[in-house]
């Protein structure tokens, strides 16, 4: 799973966690094993993936402790149960979907979830949703896992409602740690493809966009040069 690590360590701030589309179970097995969870809610939409995981944290010896439950998204859980909620692995726009689907009560049962996003795709269009629906990114952490750039999000609810810029729905809060750097610079050639194909206007706006992008990663290389 791509930022595996940031998310396993991220995860863990109340009794119980919930692994959204746990898929082999990996996180939520490591999440009980390293002490960081009493009880972790690993679910799936697919028999087979919630098969394997179900039959890892038996081969570690916590099968009690990893509770395996079949469903879409945030219907597995009911409000509040979780204390940290893990969603990982899907396209943004897939994330938002899910966070939608549950609804703005959902996530204001006590204690008030915190949120553990790692987009496979569509970053940008995962801020935007998150701050148009009254969830605020509290910080980032950019990860390099196989070749590919990803970022692992840190968000809560809040019930407030922005209107991010470009800029902020591009880059988030992720300009620090080892592969901010590159994270952004792989932003920015993927905002200069966006460029080829669009209209004069939004063409120029989104080669600005990218300088921009190009800027804060240059920043990145000198704080850590």
């Amino acid at each position: 799973m791509p930022g595996f690590a940031p998310a396993a360590g991220w995860g863990g701030r109340g009794a119980t966690a919930a692994d959204i589309g746990c898929d082999h179970g990996k996180l939520a097995v490591s999440l009980v094993l390293w002490g960081r969870c009493e009880k972790v809610i690993a679910s799936d939409l697919r028999p087979a993936p919630l098969a394997r995981a179900r039959a890892l944290a038996a081969l570690h010896g916590c099968a009690d402790a990893v509770e395996c439950r079949l469903g879409a998204g945030l219907s597995v859980l009911r409000p509040g149960e979780a204390g940290d909620i893990v969603i990982a692995g899907v396209s943004g726009v897939t994330i938002c979907e899910i966070l939608r689907d549950a609804g703005a009560a959902f996530f204001q049962g006590r204690p008030e979830p915190r949120l553990i996003l790692v987009p496979a795709s569509k970053h940008a269009a995962l801020r935007l949703w998150l701050a148009q629906n009254g969830f605020s990114l509290l910080d980032e952490t950019p990860v390099l896992a196989a070749r590919r750039y990803y970022t692992v999000m840190h968000a809560a609810y809040t019930g407030l409602c922005c209107a991010p810029s470009p800029l902020e729905c591009a880059a988030g809060l992720a300009a620090h740690g080892p592969h901010a750097a590159g994270y952004l610079q792989h932003t920015a050639k993927d905002v200069e493809k966006q460029a080829l194909g669009a209209r004069d206007g939004e063409g120029a706006r989104l080669r600005a966009l990218a300088r921009e992008l190009e800027r804060m990663a240059r920043e990145c290389q000198e704080r850590q040069a």
